[in-house]
C-alpha cells in the first residue's frame, strides 16, 4: 500500500499509526522500522515499480511546433495551421 500510493512522510505516518491501532496490526517498533526503511529507499522502490510497469518502448524526447502557411495558390489554404510533432522512442532502460 505504501509503495503503490508513493506515500509522502505525512501519509506514511498516518498510515502506520492506523496500522498500529488496528486489531491484529503491527507494533510501534515494526512501524518505526517500516518508516525508516521507506524514508531511506523510497526513490529506489518507486523507480523499480515504474520500470516494472513499462513493457516496451518509452518516450525519450519530444519536440513540436505549429506552422502557418503564408503563401498558397488557393486563398483558403493561407493561415492554415499545421502541427509538426517529433517523438523519439527507445527501449526501456536504454
Amino acid at each position: 500500500s505504501i509503495a503503490s500510493a508513493d506515500m509522502d512522510l505525512n501519509q506514511l505516518e498516518a498510515f502506520l499509526t492506523a496500522q498500529t491501532k488496528k486489531q491484529g496490526g503491527i507494533t510501534a517498533d515494526q512501524a518505526a522500522v517500516i518508516a525508516k526503511f521507506w524514508k531511506n529507499h523510497r526513490i529506489k522502490i518507486h523507480e523499480s515499480l515504474v520500470n516494472q510497469s513499462c513493457w516496451e518502448n518509452v518516450l525519450k524526447n519530444m519536440n513540436w511546433r505549429v506552422d502557418l502557411k503564408s503563401q498558397s495558390r488557393h486563398i483558403d489554404q493561407i493561415n492554415t495551421p499545421v502541427a509538426i510533432v517529433e517523438m523519439e522512442l527507445g527501449k526501456n532502460g536504454q
